[in-house]
């Protein structure tokens, strides 16, 4: 396998004969493959590989908030959230007006994408090496926002900390949700399969 960089993460590239296209394996699936099943085999004396859990899928949503009534505001987060995942996200609108908190129904309120597969751990990888220690004072993540299901979710406050973002180029500020489900059945072995990809926690 030769190894060749992809959006700033290297990855490695099989090479297949004839004409079929190369396949690009992450560098964070290969290490998920060839390291941290067999420590969660270890770990937790399960019987058969199939046992071991393995991040599903990775969600990644900005709620719009106000701006979710600007359509200018709307392609700009649009924009971004395909920048920063690689992947086009869809527009989830208000399924029902509120008055209270000046809600119609049908207005935008959030831009969503779902990364699984190949996206999944580039996105992983790259938010794990490159984008999380550029948080300003960055200490760490929350080891207490599992949800008692395996599933993880952390917040980001800025877009700027994805350098695929162009800082003169930002209308507003924009936080983001990060939510990693996973096929644990208790959040031991999320934290436990986490923390051997990478992740960042507080001690």
């Amino acid at each position: 396998m030769a190894e060749e960089k992809k959006n700033g993460v290297s990855v490695k590239k099989a090479h297949n004969k004839g004409n079929q296209k190369a396949k690009y394996i992450s560098r964070l699936e290969t290490k998920y493959q060839d390291e941290i099943v067999p420590a969660m085999m270890k770990e937790f004396k399960y019987s058969s590989i199939l046992e071991c859990p393995k991040i599903v899928k990775v969600i990644l949503n900005m709620r719009l908030g106000e701006a979710g009534s600007n359509e200018k505001s709307v392609d700009e987060a649009v924009k971004e959230m395909e920048t920063i995942s690689g992947q086009h996200p869809i527009v989830t609108k208000a399924k029902k007006s509120i008055a209270n908190f000046k809600l119609r129904e049908g207005v935008p309120v959030g831009v969503k994408v779902t990364l699984r597969r190949v996206r999944m751990y580039d996105f992983l990888d790259k938010f794990i090496s490159i984008d999380l220690p550029r948080v300003r004072d960055f200490r760490g993540i929350s080891k207490d926002s599992f949800d008692g299901r395996g599933n993880y979710s952390t917040g980001v406050k800025e877009q700027l900390i994805f350098p695929e973002i162009q800082y003169d180029k930002v209308g507003r500020t924009q936080g983001m949700d990060v939510v990693i489900v996973t096929s644990a059945n208790t959040d031991k072995e999320a934290y436990f399969l986490l923390s051997k990809l990478g992740m960042p926690f507080r001690k």
